[in-house]
Parts: structure tokens; C-alpha cells; sequence
């Protein structure tokens, strides 16, 4: 499956803070329906606009930043956390959903972006795309993802400070120095979107349990130890391992045919 991202505003940069919360609302719902689809097999995320991936939050829009006023510290505390933490799911739901996700990121992809692209699995980058970490430059520490993800996906920790911190921007190759991004493609939105469908074919025509068993192994394995991870995929795999999908999968690399996978049921 092909999601866009499309850019409502004709004029997206004139305005650098486009996103309201209704795009990240229904980002969230549309990933979770996805989740329950066993049709599908893999889902790549891409921008519609050549120039822009994602602009940020919209600051401008009430259901963004929540409304506080007249509540006290402590119940403005809660509500405040509250919304924070509906964002936070909403994002989510694409680290959440049961299929790979690729993004095929392009042109410009600040703040909210990088939340977003955190939360991908795999993410390939055009050329020309230019990175931000943009959250200190709007008075706040990244809260929606960024700061979760990054510090586990980088083997360069001191330069993600350095990038957090500042807010600088940068380019692809420091992404990819950064582990970020998994490969770099010559070219815009077109060359970079066609790579990242390629390889969704490739996964595509995978066993969907094998698959799907493999992200929620490598998603456990991030946020637990060794033995835990080793303990989940046993207990996973002594009812997956059931699957006619193995026996499939090895008859075809013994026939040298093409596996027939039955896709997942809908939930």
C-alpha cells in the first residue's frame, strides 16, 4: 500500500507550521485501520508535494495546542499531559502498525517530520532532502517521538545532541552518518518513491507471518533485554511455527518456484 502525504495548502511554504491536529489524527486512525488489514503486506509513506515531506504543528490551529485557560497548575497539568500523550499515540501508530512501513522522504522535513520518519521502519532519502530537529528553535524539547527513537536508531550519539540541540539543519549524508537513513537516492520525490516501492515489492512477496513476526521481534528486542526478547519469540513462534507458510517457503526454494503466501485475516 502507497500513502501520501498531501499538502492541502497550494502555497505549503508559506506557512512553515502547516500540520494541524486533524492530520495527525487521522495519520493515526488510518495506520491503526491499515494494522487490521491482513491484505496488506507492506506500506510505503510518501509526500505528494516535490518540495516538502511534512511541514510541523500548526500553532495556529486551537486543537493543536490545547486550551488551558482558566483551569489551575494542576489540572492544566493534567490536561496538558493528556493531549501530549493522544499526539504521542496518534504518531505512534505507525511504529504500531502490524506491516513495515517505508518512508520516501524528499524535499524539505523539519520537526514533525522527523517524528514521523522515527516512527517508520525503514526509510530511504532523496538527495536533495534537507533534515531539521527543529523543536528548540520553537521554545520546546521534542516530546512526540524524536528524542524516544533517534537516541536507538543512531550509532552517533554525540552528533544527534549536537543536531537536537542546535537545531541545525542537515542534509542526507549526515543522515545517513547518523543511521537514519538507510540509503540515499540520486534524484527528488519520483527517484525516491520508486526505489522505496521496489523494495516493498521485495517484502511484499515475503510469508506476511514471517514478516509481521519479524518487526514485533525487532520492536521487542529495542525495549527489552536479550533474555526477555528470546523468551517473547519463543513463546510467539511455538503457534507461527504452525503456519503452512514455512512448509510453502520451503517447497519453493526446493522447487525453485514462486511461494504463494494467504494473506492475513482482517481483524
Amino acid at each position: 500500500m502507497h500513502l501520501t502525504n498531501r499538502e492541502p495548502n497550494p502555497n505549503p511554504l508559506d506557512r512553515a507550521n502547516a500540520r494541524s491536529s486533524r492530520f495527525w489524527e487521522e495519520l493515526g486512525s488510518t495506520f491503526d485501520k491499515i494494522s487490521r488489514d491482513g491484505s496488506v503486506r507492506v506500506v510505503v509513506l510518501s509526500s505528494s508535494n516535490s518540495k516538502i515531506f511534512t511541514p510541523g504543528l500548526d500553532l495556529s490551529d486551537t486543537g493543536a495546542l490545547v486550551n488551558i485557560d482558566g483551569l489551575d497548575p494542576a489540572r492544566q497539568a493534567f490536561k496538558l499531559r493528556d493531549h501530549v500523550l493522544h499526539f504521542q499515540s496518534c504518531i505512534s501508530a505507525i511504529e504500531r502498525c502490524a506491516q513495515p512501513v517505508i518512508a520516501a522522504v524528499n524535499g524539505i522535513a523539519y520537526g514533525l517530520a522527523i517524528d514521523i520518519l522515527c516512527a517508520c521502519d525503514i526509510r530511504y532519502s532523496s538527495s536533495s532532502t534537507r533534515f531539521s530537529i527543529k523543536e528548540v528553535d520553537v521554545g520546546l524539547a521534542a516530546d512526540i517521538g524524536t528524542l524516544s527513537r533517534l537516541p536507538k536508531i543512531t550509532g552517533n550519539e554525540s552528533l544527534l545532541r549536537e543536531l537536537a540541540f542546535t537545531a541545525r539543519e542537515f542534509g542526507p549524508n549526515k543522515a545517513f552518518q547518523l543511521g537514519m537513513v538507510s540509503r540515499i537516492v540520486e534524484g527528488g520525490r519520483h527517484e525516491v518513491l520508486g526505489a522505496a516501492l521496489e523494495l516493498a515489492k521485495t517484502i511484499a512477496v515475503k510469508s506476511p507471518v514471517a514478516v509481521v513476526g519479524t518487526k514485533k521481534f525487532l520492536l521487542h528486542a529495542r525495549d527489552n533485554t536479550v533474555k526477555q526478547s528470546l523468551e517473547y519469540q519463543a513463546t510467539w513462534n511455538m503457534a507461527m511455527l504452525q503456519s503452512p507458510d514455512t512448509a510453502e517457503a520451503f517447497k519453493a526454494f526446493t522447487t525453485k518456484q514462486v511461494p504463494r503466501f494467504q494473506p492475513l485475516p482482517k481483524l
